[in-house]
């Protein structure tokens, strides 16, 4: 079955709005706290939470992710830099999966995939210290064939391929399957989960995903698990956080559902 990861960074975001700085552990680290919301997002169906920390702590917090680590139920996924302070933190705290991202401090969210060909050494050494630590290692990348082959190589566990291409044609065609763009770019991210498949890796997808677009994704052959925050935390404004985790899960799974009659 098709699983869920819960990105609760944007939770922090508006903590941080009217708490900024560093949130006091004792005073409960502002409202509202990104840890009700791992909670609430269990109880809605999600398979794993995800957060980000960052270099500039700018939404999710060390306190965020002790806490986390030691209440949630389901996987802890850490993204990460792949820097040697963020190494020393997820080995010390050991999520249970730790994915790399390129991180950039002027950009609002991760703006694309990571550069795992490029920088083929120093990720080969941080994936082996990463899995020194027990942890099951990811990498978000593009749906680039070239990035994938690399990951391999590297010794990555999983790739998560970065849809927010996909999402951007979705939007533009209004998601009409007719238009080439949005073809286009779905067949991208299919080719990329056939070759992350083949190479032994576990295929995940995510970045701009949300209830309009999500199902094309999850329908897809092989993918494994979706990590989706920024549209589950938007419509839990109207509806509760525990209400839009399990309604995007209930479209993943009809997706899945659906594609395979």
């Amino acid at each position: 079955m098709i699983q869920l990861g819960v990105n609760i960074d944007h939770v922090a975001t508006v903590r941080q709005a009217r708490y900024p700085g560093i949130p006091n552990p004792k005073a409960g680290g502002g409202e509202p706290d990104p840890v009700r919301a791992a909670h609430e997002a269990e109880l809605g169906g999600a398979d794993g939470i995800t957060v980000h920390l960052r270099e500039d702590r700018r939404h999710i917090h060390d306190r965020d992710v002790e806490l986390l680590r030691s209440l949630v139920k389901v996987k802890l996924n850490l993204e990460m830099a792949a820097t040697d302070e963020m190494v020393g933190i997820a080995r010390k705290i050991s999520p249970h999966t730790s994915m790399l991202v390129p991180e950039g401090r002027k950009e609002v969210t991760t703006e694309g995939g990571l550069d795992v060909a490029g920088q083929m050494d120093r990720m080969r050494d941080v994936v082996t210290q990463l899995k020194d630590g027990g942890m099951i290692v990811s990498a978000f990348i593009d749906p680039d064939l070239k990035q994938v082959e690399a990951a391999a190589a590297v010794g990555f566990d999983v790739c998560e391929v970065h849809t927010g291409p996909y999402a951007n044609a979705f939007a533009m065609c209004g998601g009409d399957l007719r238009r080439n763009e949005l073809r286009h770019e779905l067949m991208l991210v299919e080719q990329a989960g056939c070759a992350i498949g083949e190479s032994g890796m576990r295929f995940n997808a995510g970045h701009a995903l949300n209830y309009h677009n999500v199902h094309l994704i999850a329908a897809m052959t092989g993918v494994d698990e979706l990590h989706i925050g920024h549209s589950i935390v938007c419509r839990a404004i109207y509806v509760g956080f525990r209400q839009a985790v399990a309604d995007m899960k209930a479209i993943m799974i009809q997706a899945r559902t659906d594609a395979c009659h």
